[in-house]
């Protein structure tokens, strides 16, 4: 069953969850996504308005809010989860793990898919932002507070705004010691600079 599979996949993300009785009673990302899949599997069955009702009513006790046209694979981990926003066309793999106030939204120009795709074990940190009917690879980690707008490769390492990557490889997400892309360049603005200073002090 799905749910239990769910229920081992907390177990596995969150170090402090300490029972599966606990996870079900208290999770309220296991909670949306239980009323997530009741929502979807009757906007498959064109019952669109019920479906739509039931997603509200898991936004208003779950402070997340998936649309039931949104496809979502198996052993989704939404950490705390007050704010998420799903769209209709967002489509997330298997393994994958939100923070809260993420969005996987759209960007109010496009029309048909127009919510982005996440691969299977992606990371999503707290309140970025995924706009747009792009691919996020699988594998790829998103830093908290990013705003990412375009597609993202396998095993990269998003971080910035707008998103950029910094890195290819299939690590976990240090918040810590992630690199700023801005700083990044700026440095070497910096550099660039001081050695342009030092070859015209040369010439004087």
């Amino acid at each position: 069953m799905h749910i239990l599979e769910d229920i081992r996949a907390y177990q596995k993300n969150d170090p402090a969850a300490r029972s599966a009785v606990e996870i079900f009673l208290l999770y309220n990302g296991l909670h949306a996504t239980i009323y997530y899949r009741i929502a979807h599997w009757l906007h498959l069955h064109r019952c669109c308005f019920l479906a739509r009702w039931l997603s509200q009513v898991a936004k208003f006790f779950t402070g997340i809010e998936i649309h039931p046209g949104a496809t979502i694979g198996r052993r989704l981990v939404i950490d705390h989860g007050t704010g998420i926003v799903i769209g209709e066309t967002a489509e997330i793999g298997d393994d994958c793990l939100l923070y809260q106030n993420v969005t996987l939204g759209g960007t109010g120009k496009d029309v048909g898919k127009r919510h982005p795709t996440l691969g299977n074990n992606v990371m999503v940190g707290s309140g970025a932002k995924v706009l747009g009917p792009f691919r996020v690879g699988d594998n790829a980690r998103i830093a908290a507070n990013s705003v990412v707008l375009r597609e993202v490769p396998a095993n990269a390492t998003v971080v910035g705004v707008p998103g950029r990557v910094v890195k290819i490889s299939g690590e976990k997400l240090d918040h810590i010691h992630t690199p700023d892309p801005v700083m990044l360049e700026i440095e070497q603005l910096r550099e660039k600079v001081r050695v342009l200073e030092e070859k015209l002090e040369n010439l004087t």
